[in-house]
């Protein structure tokens, strides 16, 4: 696997082209990749820019010193469900049971991998100053008890765990609509147990049902309202009140999951992405490789190039020298701080929408007065913030015999929230773990704690030298920040667990720009299915595009960046879909 692709740091001034991509994340890599590969463009007519000096946008692996495996500071994992992705890493056709057998799309190997989600019978719940397995709800439903927590539950919620309160919530709503309930009531399923709800609901059903469920309960202030119009913490709230709100959102591990976004567009996400039975994979060779192999097999044709570091300022269509190209776009060039000027005749914005906030919005196609739809749809999904801290040890501290944990992640209300444990190298015996997965309303603790001047300070381990630690001297998290971390992984873990400090950290907020955010998440009342192709050709006599993870039914994973790609592509450059790719595989709206 190469992740040495070229990248361009210099300029071409006056250079001409016809379809010009801003952004190299997986969206813009993908874009360029199909249209070349399918011949639509050469190669020299389509170019990549970025004001980064990587690729794969939000995906960032990297390897720790004294460390032989990759570790996660953005994305990390995809579903086997999510086609387009899982079809670029494994080849097709996935209804091949034998990968040997399966035709690769990528020149590029990458090695698939499961994505081990631990064991729940070993792995922590830190809860209000109190501590459980994660498998302890079973284990008391199991034996016909009921498991108290110190959280004041309602009676009919009392002994569920929060994945079971988040499904009883939606089976609730759903089945509450007469029109769900007759057409869906098959594929809506209530077991046995009290506990037991499941969903066979296709993506199809899901965008049948989101723009049409109505909230029918008449003792409620949002009755007969749309479910689409409901912020999901209002929806949880008056469902199985403000104490149960606070249980599910602390003991699902994300703030970020139970936020007031749009609560039709929460319900498929709940359900799909953090149910039982999904099955996580990753890329042995570090999750960004994915960008990196689409960038590969977009490089291989002749006049291919990706300019890094140069940041798009604004572009017009006022210039009367080139008659032949429709948009001048403007770059800063940051080796140089020096600008210049590409001419095309399509633009696809693949960004996240703080990046679009970035531009210029007082050109034609940002201007409030010209464009008020665009502005206020762009401002249509909230921006969540995230931030890792990987941290290395010098040995997996919690495969000892007090914990004996192999991996998965263990959650708590305290600000980390999560931590999962990541690996370790078989020879030097070094491990990392990620120690804090912050997210929403945690991130302004650690923000306090990561404006210190004081970082911490690297110290030699095995196969890890004081010179090839220094070189990440500049993404260390400060020396507060390790230390409250420390404290908390002490409380999660408990009294008898001894926990070393770590001889290395790495240190990634996503809310830096020009990302402002690790993902997004759509806000009540807006109709997603009209912004989402809405986005892809935002004016109707522009050739402008805006993809990518934000304005997607995915958001946080690859695979919505890669559909909405995909979308635009046919739709407006009049693509077939791919031989690859099952003529049954849903993209969404």
């Amino acid at each position: 696997m190469n992740k040495n692709t070229p990248l361009n740091t210099g300029k071409h001034p006056d250079l001409k082209i016809e379809v010009a991509i801003i952004g190299a994340g997986t969206s813009g890599l993908y874009t360029a990749y199909r249209l070349v590969t399918d011949k639509k463009f050469k190669a020299s007519e389509v170019q990549i820019f970025d004001m980064n000096n990587k690729l794969g946008g939000r995906l960032e692996s990297v390897v720790m010193p004294g460390m032989n495996f990759w570790g996660e500071l953005g994305g990390m994992r995809y579903l086997t469900s999510q086609e387009i992705v899982t079809t670029l890493i494994e080849g097709y056709p996935l209804t091949e049971e034998d990968p040997a057998k399966r035709t690769p799309v990528l020149k590029d190997k990458m090695t698939p991998v499961p994505f081990p989600m631990g064991d729940p019978t070993k792995l922590l719940m830190y809860l209000r100053k109190e501590r459980f397995k994660q498998d302890a709800w079973d284990v008391a439903q199991k034996e016909g008890k009921k498991l108290a927590t110190r959280y004041y539950l309602n009676d009919d919620d009392y002994g569920f765990s929060s994945d079971q309160l988040f499904n009883k919530i939606i089976y609730d709503v759903l089945m509450a609509d007469p029109w769900v309930a007759q057409k869906y009531s098959d594929k809506i399923i209530k077991g046995d147990s009290i506990y037991d709800y499941s969903f066979k609901l296709t993506s199809e059903d899901w965008d049948d049902i989101k723009p049409k469920l109505v909230y029918n309960f008449p003792n409620s202030p949002y009755d007969r309202r749309k479910v689409n119009d409901l912020g999901f913490w209002n929806l949880i709230k008056d469902q199985i009140s403000q104490e149960g709100y606070e249980f599910v959102a602390n003991a699902g591990g994300y703030y970020s999951n139970t936020i007031n976004w749009n609560s039709a567009e929460a319900f498929p996400y709940m359900v799909g992405d953090f149910s039982a039975g999904t099955i996580y994979k990753t890329i042995e060779e570090g999750y960004d490789s994915i960008a990196y192999a689409v960038a590969n097999s977009y490089m291989e044709h002749d006049g291919a190039c990706i300019w890094s570091e140069n940041k798009l300022l604004t572009f017009t269509k006022e210039h009367p020298l080139i008659h032949t190209h429709k948009y001048q776009l403007t770059f800063l060039n940051l080796k140089t701080n020096t600008t210049w000027n590409v001419y095309a005749n399509k633009l696809v914005l693949a960004m996240p929408r703080k990046s679009l906030e970035l531009l210029d919005q007082n050109n034609f196609f940002f201007n409030i007065n010209e464009n008020s739809v665009l502005n206020t749809n762009i401002r249509s999904v909230i921006m969540e913030p995230a931030f890792k801290i990987l941290m290395g040890f010098e040995y997996p501290w919690w495969k000892e015999k007090q914990l004996d944990i192999d991996s998965g992640h263990s959650i708590t209300d305290l600000p980390m929230r999560q931590c999962y444990y990541f690996g370790t190298d078989p020879q030097t015996n070094n491990s990392m773990l990620l120690g804090s997965y912050g997210d929403m309303e945690t991130e302004t603790f650690w923000k306090a704690l990561s404006d210190d001047k004081l970082l911490f300070e690297v110290r030699a381990a095995k196969s890890a030298s004081l010179t090839e630690l220094h070189e990440l001297d500049d993404v260390q998290a400060t020396q507060m920040m390790v230390d409250e971390l420390m404290n908390q992984l002490r409380e999660l873990h408990g009294p008898d667990v001894t926990i070393p400090d770590p001889y290395v950290t790495y240190f990634k907020d996503w809310t830096d720009e020009p990302f402002g955010a690790g993902y997004h998440a759509w806000k009540a009342g807006y109709s997603v299915e009209n912004v989402m192709p809405y986005m892809r050709k935002p004016v109707a006599d522009e050739s402008i595009h805006i993809i990518g993870e934000a304005y997607s039914d995915q958001q946080g994973w690859v695979e919505g960046a890669f559909c909405e790609a995909e979308k635009m592509l046919q739709e407006h450059f009049g693509m077939h879909r791919p031989i690859w790719l099952s003529p049954t595989y849903y993209l969404g709206w």
